[in-house]
């Protein structure tokens, strides 16, 4: 039977034809299609500015460095996630920690988070800057953040790497609530451009620093000069930026990419509503569904009742030639982070819903008979490890 992945991109003819069209053009950077790129997004996500860089990682990076992260900065974020949303600190010379998870939403959790900022005020180290991320696309809790942030005095940035066009209390998000947020457009994410990330603001400085440091930290506006230019040509570096520009070519796919959101996103809503009925009665817990947004569903993450037998499960499910995956290995415990300091047990929350998380194919060419054959498969695989019991006569 053929190969079920846990995700797979939506390219279309159209997305074809944008690309092909940015081949036979004079630019294959810096050229139109990025700035076109930008303006959509912008206007999707109903934000000011939206910056496009090269990867998500490089705008968690090229975030944090204009937010004014660096050495002796303090930065929180959720242990479930993958490395970037804490590498992007640690990149800045930052120091890094953790906020446990709620175990409902999965997200990082607004009672640990009050708890641990309340005993951070008393020892006089609270975080300059929090990293909420929006895990499977379903967004965090936001404003009651943005209390705290206002409360305690550090800044938030959002990591909506799994939320493209997802809402939350009847906005894109994006849009408000964070200083800056951050989307991804990997190849397996809600649209793509192979490789891609933007950040979004409505703080104009924050843009401008943002495309600043982008591009070398340099500039060709007179208007930023710290002298007069000595002709068309003349360009003053004036911060240590990056190289992190996104080509012609990705920003084509995604602006073509974009059109089609809200049509890939009624996919993947119908497809996750659909696996909520199939997979009722079964021994695990479904992805939470929240009154006050809407998620975008990059990942169905199921959690198994008897984490003991996940390891079998999965198992049972890549013979059959289903590429189930595990989002996420908590950060704390990788070998990199234990060198810092961090140790199992820190963050529970997250240790418990690693023991037992499952991710089940889901993108939009995901067919029905191929959804009807994974919870075919996961039912019979979690059948074979269920307790026996004999009837008492």
């Amino acid at each position: 039977m053929a190969h079920i992945p846990y995700s797979r991109q939506s390219v279309s003819p159209a997305d074809i034809a944008a690309v092909v069209a940015v081949l036979e053009s004079d630019f294959l950077t810096q050229g139109a299609a990025l700035p076109r790129f930008e303006a959509a997004f912008a206007r999707r996500h109903q934000v000011a500015h939206a910056v496009a860089v090269s990867n998500a990682t490089a705008a968690l990076h090229v975030a944090c460095l204009a937010l004014g992260i660096g050495p002796g900065s303090r930065v929180w974020t959720s242990p479930n996630s993958f490395l970037a949303s804490a590498n992007c600190a640690l990149y800045c010379g930052a120091e890094i920690d953790f906020v446990d998870i709620d175990p409902l939403s999965r997200n990082l959790g607004l009672a640990a988070l009050q708890a641990k900022l309340a005993s951070a005020a008393a020892a006089g180290r609270l975080p300059d800057l929090l990293i909420p991320v929006d895990f499977a696309g379903l967004p965090c809790d936001l404003r009651e953040m943005r209390g705290l942030a206002e409360r305690y005095g550090f800044k938030i940035l959002q990591d909506a790497s799994h939320a493209t066009g997802a809402s939350y209390l009847g906005a894109p998000v994006g849009s408000a609530w964070a200083d800056a947020s951050v989307f991804s457009f990997h190849a397996v994410k809600i649209i793509t451009t192979a490789e891609g990330g933007m950040v979004t603001t409505q703080d104009a400085a924050l843009a401008d620093r943002l495309r600043l440091l982008r591009s070398h930290g340099m500039t060709r506006d007179p208007a930023q000069m710290h002298a007069p230019p000595d002709g068309p040509w003349a360009y003053e570096q004036l911060a240590l930026g990056l190289n992190l520009r996104m080509t012609e070519l990705q920003a084509a796919l995604g602006e073509s990419q974009l059109a089609r959101l809200a049509q890939m996103q009624q996919a993947r809503a119908a497809l996750a509503e659909r696996y909520d009925r199939l997979l009722a009665g079964l021994p695990l817990r479904c992805p939470p569904r929240l009154a006050d947004r809407v998620s975008a569903w990059h990942l169905y993450a199921v959690q198994l009742d008897a984490p003991q037998h996940r390891a079998a499960v999965f198992a049972a499910l890549r013979e059959a030639d289903i590429g189930v995956n595990v989002h996420y290995i908590p950060i704390h415990t990788q070998p990199y982070y234990r060198q810092l300091g961090f140790r199992p047990g820190d963050f529970p929350n997250a240790e418990a819903w690693y023991a037992g998380a499952l991710t089940l194919p889901l993108f939009p060419g995901l067919t029905p008979a191929e959804q009807d054959r994974v919870v075919d498969c996961l039912q019979a695989a979690l059948a074979a490890h269920q307790p026996q019991t004999e009837a008492i006569a």
